[in-house]
């Protein structure tokens, strides 16, 4: 079983003995997402999968939180943020600027990338490495420019 998994089914148990709602209902929320890949795919969920998930979860909830703040809905935002910064308490730390260039440059010579067209074998490589630590769509423009 995932150590993620396990430590976020442990919260969930602490946050019911402390009676925070709150924080009850986004782990409610995390694990009923985990759950609900596992049966839909039939598989036990390692740690990958679990961050594939959390770094979903927390793409949402950015994005709600943006429309919520342009649409003046302080109390729906402040929600979004509340579950954001749970969710991202699961996640690793994430990279450095200087970290993530210097890996995207390690894997393009690693894989002898050369021109655009072999961007989605660079692409595939850095996913492993940076799953969970870096925003994918910050990763495929870095790859872009260094490529292009």
């Amino acid at each position: 079983m995932s150590l993620l998994k396990t430590q976020l089914q442990s919260d969930v148990k602490e946050a019911m003995k402390a009676r925070d709602k709150r924080a009850l209902g986004t782990l409610r929320l995390i694990m009923s997402e985990l759950k609900r890949r596992e049966v839909d795919e039939r598989i036990e969920l390692k740690d990958e999968d679990v961050l594939a998930i959390l770094e979903k979860m927390t793409k949402q909830r950015r994005d709600s939180l943006a429309q919520y703040q342009s649409a003046g809905r302080q109390d729906l935002a402040d929600q979004e943020q509340y579950e954001l910064d749970l969710i991202i308490k699961y996640m690793p730390e994430p990279m450095s600027e200087s970290e993530l260039l210097a890996l995207v440059r390690t894997t393009i010579e690693l894989t002898g990338a050369s021109s655009m067209a072999d961007m989605g074998s660079v692409m595939g490589a850095l996913k492993a490495e940076a799953q969970g630590r870096a925003d994918m769509a910050k990763v495929g423009q870095l790859v872009k420019a260094e490529l292009g």
